[in-house]
């Protein structure tokens, strides 16, 4: 039987004197079309422990994040942000991670003094090498980030962020679903389900599509083609 995420990890990490720690998920990097979405909940002091029944969003059924979820709001100081389609294809899926994440942490009441961000890589934090081709960063100042794989199985927070991050982007699916039923979103989310791949080869792509991407099933002339209500323009 898995352990339930606790806040042990944040903990240890404000014992080196940092006020507060935010636990940071995202979801929908791997959507063929609507946003991608990160959310964030803070750790303070003051914060108690998490509201029962939090575990990595993956592990619940749907019931079950759209009850945690408010509880979590009522928890802890949190934010949610999303990157759209459109920044994905302009600037890459990472850069609109970052949009979606430096987004998130702004709506937090204050900066936190740290990041525990599940995975392996900071997509967070801007590369010198970014300046160039990416949007200007939203954050004056992006708070240190520390990296963990499967932080949402271990870390309370992230977990919780985890549960925030997906019921917003799939009440955002779920609402585009009614103008392209043909797709399945309310159900696919937007991911490579058969029945999404099937409406991308016989319609194209909506406006709400990732359309640099590789779609499945699409050539390049049909990749460049966007749904208007039923026509394909």
């Amino acid at each position: 039987m898995s352990t339930a995420p606790s806040l042990r990890v944040v903990r240890r990490m404000m014992r080196g004197g940092l006020a507060s720690v935010a636990g940071v998920d995202e979801v929908g990097r791997g959507a063929l079309c609507g946003p991608v979405t990160v959310a964030v909940v803070q750790v303070t002091e003051a914060t108690r422990s998490a509201p029962q029944g939090v575990r990595d969003s993956k592990l619940l059924t749907a019931d079950a994040r759209a009850r945690l979820a408010p509880r979590i709001r009522r928890w802890a100081p949190h934010g949610v942000g999303h990157a759209s389609p459109a920044e994905i294809d302009e600037y890459g899926v990472i850069v609109a991670l970052r949009l979606a994440g430096h987004r998130a942490l702004a709506a937090l009441p204050e900066p936190p003094a740290a990041v525990l961000l599940d995975g392996n890589h900071d997509y967070l934090t801007a590369p010198e090498q970014d300046a160039l081709f990416a949007p200007p960063d939203l954050l004056a100042q992006t708070p240190p980030v520390v990296t963990m794989v499967k932080a949402d199985l271990r870390c309370a927070a992230v977990a919780a962020a985890s549960i925030l991050a997906k019921t917003e982007r799939d009440t955002i699916m779920a609402g585009l679903a009614a103008d392209f039923p043909e797709y399945g979103w309310a159900a696919n989310k937007g991911y490579a389900a058969p029945d999404h791949l099937a409406a991308l080869s016989r319609l194209g792509p909506t406006p709400h599509h990732r359309v640099s991407w590789r779609l499945p099933g699409l050539g390049s002339v049909a990749q460049e083609a966007v749904v208007v209500g039923e026509e394909v323009v």
